[in-house]
């Protein structure tokens, strides 16, 4: 019996079948679908599971209702990792009421056509209250974290905070890995684009007094809970986590590649705390995106292509801007044998994104690194460290 309180239990499953998450992520060590049940006088159970896991979300919800039935449940976030059940919850509930805001229920018609909820619907308002008994229930809206029916509650009484996919990170609870690592990477693949409303919802999360935070994905957090909201502040606000240089390239025959490496060495002999390196054509792609957020400084180094540039960096920039990558200096290493053109490209990419900084030096490669291109090399290392 998973306990996280007197009255608070987990009734959610962990997911190691799953390849990709959202069709996208590769998650190796697989999911967890949080779900969670406060037993008062009123009984709440908090989010279904994904549509996988029916036989099994229903099982643990009987383990720990016993003979008794629940009276609400809330329905935070519509995505079908965790709605995919409100039908069958409502078949073996029949008595139950459906609790959300008024996008949730106009999400509920989309997903289930003809479902009629009738007197099962309890429509709630931003900071209005449930009481379950001795737990008051508060709701606190977070819309575009990462849809925008999403809302947290708080209970009152024992000072947790169900925070819907916020403080989420991939890997399932039966897995030990470091949390901020999968946490990030989640954080910027997902809710990356959103930060404006992440840090509005974090300034309604500052007045309240949180000793114990219920994701729908990943572990529950009770220490250290300054950790995790700083690193969603410096997150969400895309400040600079960690000191160092991520250095993103891609290579056709190796010689974009020999010219990223380089810089590489001439960062670290001259004293860079952190330089991390991926070749993109062959690495995660939200890895990487994960650290060009990470680091105050990029470096992208690519070859022209199709009077373009390479695909897995077009995409890599694509993936950066959608999510409003800002407040970073940027390097480039271009490589073109007849009209280099990948820093022109690269630059126009970004014309729309805020506060970015380019080195004076840009490193023009045409087709293999020269004398002349290693004294660049040096001159855009000597200016990364400054």
């Amino acid at each position: 019996m998973n306990k996280i309180t007197n009255d608070i239990y987990y009734i959610g499953v962990n997911d190691h079948e799953i390849d990709l998450f959202e069709g996208q992520y590769d998650v190796p060590n697989g999911m967890a679908y949080n779900s969670y049940i406060i037993m008062d006088e009123k009984i709440a159970v908090f989010d279904t599971v994904d549509q996988n896991f029916t036989a099994q979300w229903l099982s643990n919800i009987k383990q720990i209702l016993a003979d008794r039935k629940p009276d609400y449940l809330i329905v935070q976030h519509m995505e079908p990792d965790h709605s995919a059940n409100i039908l069958n919850f409502i078949k073996e509930y029949p008595e139950a009421k459906i609790v959300g805001n008024a996008k949730t229920f106009g999400m509920i018609a989309n997903f289930f056509e003809g479902l009629d909820l009738a007197d099962k619907k309890l429509e709630v308002k931003e900071g209005e209250t449930l009481s379950l008994g001795k737990h008051e229930l508060k709701f606190v809206f977070a819309p575009m974290v990462h849809w925008p029916e999403v809302m947290f509650t708080y209970d009152m009484n024992d000072k947790v905070l169900f925070s819907a996919d916020a403080f989420g990170k991939f890997g399932a609870l039966d897995v030990d890995e470091d949390w901020a690592c999968e946490a990030r990477r989640y954080y910027f693949g997902i809710v990356g684009k959103y930060g404006v409303q992440v840090q509005a919802v974090l300034k309604k999360a500052a007045a309240l007094d949180i000793q114990t935070i219920c994701p729908l994905h990943g572990p529950i957090l009770k220490e250290d809970l300054g950790y995790y909201l700083g690193l969603y502040n410096t997150w969400s606000s895309y400040g600079v986590e960690s000191e160092g240089i991520f250095i993103a390239y891609t290579s056709v025959y190796g010689n974009t590649k020999k010219a990223a490496e380089l810089l590489r060495d001439k960062l670290l002999e001259k004293g860079c705390p952190k330089v991390a390196i991926a070749d993109l054509a062959r690495e995660d792609m939200a890895e990487s995106v994960e650290d060009a957020f990470r680091y105050g400084k990029l470096v992208i180094a690519t070859t022209t292509y199709n009077a373009d540039i390479f695909p897995f960096m077009k995409h890599f920039i694509l993936d950066l801007t959608e999510r409003n990558y800002q407040n970073r200096t940027i390097g480039i290493i271009e490589n073109g044998s007849w009209a280099p053109m990948a820093a022109k490209v690269v630059k126009g990419m970004f014309e729309k994104s805020k506060n970015i900084t380019w080195t004076e030096t840009t490193v023009s490669i045409k087709s293999a690194v020269k004398s002349e291109n290693i004294a660049q090399i040096e001159a855009l290392a000597e200016e990364l460290m400054k």
